[in-house]
């Protein structure tokens, strides 16, 4: 017989009306989950529990259940006996570092966390609360899919949650993190969300498993090769980061929501980060190689001018040849994007074109500015790009730069030739602030190409190679001199100053200072429901 407090007092069990000791029992009921044996079978498979898992999540004490009760109503192939309180799912509201969210996390210990009609129901509460209050989600998804058993009212179900997705989308921040299995339909809200983060080796995502691939095509695969963490987060892009861990997760949630406004009516929250506004930075003027061909780590140049240990990366081991992530500059947070001249020379891809354009239009919806670090050779030539659909993908990167209203910055470090140049955050797609350094190139193309068009009939006369190579670098360095230094584009007004780049970040942090109050006045917009984007 345990011992309670009770209006101040220990009074024994015994003395409990039964209307308590009946609630007690089903408290106890419905935090056992599945029951015992599958909290046990959770834990040898190296995950936590739903209720595990909100504990390590949220300020400790502040957890709110919702629907703790709720249970369901299916009756066919002895789903009478199949019955457990909470339905497979815990729901309900909290804060993380003193701020509102709301939390779903399906418990694997009850049917594997399959979604039915109930289960479903308590996740469309919870979202439509949240985007009621105006508050993050976190949906931590473990479940093994469908719940078969219930037929089409667990579709129904799935359809219910993907509409209260969309609705909430550009509203509150939406994050995902699948920490088991997500597969079939399932897949779809974490793929509508904002972020989504996997659990390596533990969690998989995909639309149809190794079994069904094996009957349709015969391919053989097991789960994580064919929907792993390390997949999407280096191949399909569906994952924004990777965890090794529960924990680990948890705290990847903890640091992406440090980051984010509540909604899309409030700024992003101000940090004073103690790292000196006016800081300079001398190694930057040297960071660029004297010869353009050769590469340098873009993410140096980042973590120099932010405040220090400030830059969070996103899909860092996916399209490479772009990053983007979040910093903060003065206490005030920033999107980051950035060619990555270290990797195939920073140039721009499929994969890298919807990388920039999503996030760009996510900080956008969300009030974050954007600082845009260019260094871009241009679009990736070859027919598998263009096949792709280069010209539609690289359109989302024009698209969701001329959309975005926040405060848009600019630093052109080095190359930025053509088609790309004007995509990359360029006054003429809508930039508040643009400047370069003095390693600037910007032209229609590099100067080797050029020479190459503009002076194609004296190379023709050369009587050797060696000669050729001779004439065409003094032709480069003319071509270089007269269009394709940074002075021509500032004598236009193309950009607002060509600077030191050890004076990049006191610079940067006093334009976003400036910007914080920009209102967006200067193009009359036709009335319209929404644009168009090239998806």
């Amino acid at each position: 017989m345990y011992e309670i407090d009770i209006e101040g007092g220990n009074v024994s069990e015994e003395y409990v009306r039964p209307e308590i000791r009946k609630l007690r029992e089903l408290v106890k009921q419905a935090l056992l989950g599945g029951g015992p044996k599958g909290i046990e079978k959770q834990h040898r498979a190296g995950k936590l529990t739903a209720r595990e898992r909100i504990e390590l999540l949220v300020d400790p004490g502040t957890f709110v259940e919702i629907d703790m009760f709720v249970r369901h109503r299916a009756t066919e192939f002895g789903m009478d006996k199949r019955v457990c309180l909470g339905d497979g799912v815990v729901t309900g509201f909290a804060k993380i570092n003193g701020r509102p969210v709301f939390v779903i996390a399906q418990d694997f210990t009850f049917m594997g966390g399959s979604l039915g009609e109930m289960h479903a129901a308590k996740i469309v509460k919870t979202l439509m609360t949240a985007l009621e209050v105006g508050a993050p989600v976190i949906f931590m998804n473990d479940s093994g899919g469908a719940r078969i058993q219930e037929g089409v009212d667990s579709l129904k179900g799935y359809g219910d949650v993907f509409y209260l997705n969309v609705q909430a989308s550009g509203v509150i921040p939406q994050i995902a993190a699948i920490m088991g299995p997500c597969a079939g339909g399932a897949v779809y809200s974490p793929a509508l969300m904002d972020f989504v983060i996997m659990v390596r080796k533990t969690s998989f995502m995909f639309i149809t498993g190794p079994r069904v691939v094996k009957a349709a095509i015969g391919e053989e695969v097991d789960e994580f090769s064919l929907g792993g963490a390390d997949v999407h987060a280096t191949k399909s892009g569906c994952a924004h980061l990777v965890a090794e861990n529960d924990e680990e997760a948890i705290m990847l949630i903890k640091k992406l929501l440090s980051y984010l406004p509540q909604n899309n009516m409030e700024e992003p929250p101000y940090v004073d980060t103690g790292d000196d506004p006016e800081r300079r930075d001398p190694e930057l003027d040297s960071i660029v190689p004297e010869d353009p061909m050769k590469p340098y780590d873009m993410h140096e140049v980042i973590e120099r001018v932010v405040d220090k240990g400030t830059f969070f990366e996103l899909q860092p081991d996916f399209a490479r040849t772009a990053i983007i992530g979040f910093a903060r500059l003065g206490g005030r947070v920033v999107g980051v994007v950035a060619n990555n001249p270290g990797y195939l020379g920073g140039v721009l891809d499929i994969d890298s074109s919807d990388k920039i354009a999503r996030f760009v239009m996510f900080c956008d919806a969300f009030n974050i500015p954007i600082l845009t670090f260019v260094d871009v050779p241009g679009f990736m030539p070859g027919t598998a790009q263009e096949h792709g659909g280069i010209i539609r993908h690289g359109a989302k990167i024009l698209y969701a730069y001329a959309e975005a209203t926040v405060p848009k910055l600019t630093v052109i470090v080095r190359k930025a030739y053509g088609g790309a140049y004007i995509a990359m955050g360029s006054r003429h797609l809508g930039a508040d602030f643009v400047v370069a350094w003095p390693t600037a190139e910007i032209a229609v193309m590099g100067p080797e190409g050029a020479a190459e068009i503009i002076w194609r009939r004296e190379l023709e006369t050369a009587k050797s190679p060696e000669e050729r190579d001779k004439m065409l670098k003094k032709f480069a360095a003319e071509y270089r001199e007269k269009i394709a230094n940074p002075y021509i584009a500032a004598f236009r007004g193309y950009i607002d100053a060509v600077i030191e780049p050890r004076d990049t970040r006191p610079i940067l942090i006093k334009a976003l200072e400036i910007l914080s109050t920009k209102r967006e006045v200067r193009i009359r917009r036709p009335p319209r429901k929404h644009g168009i984007p090239p998806v």
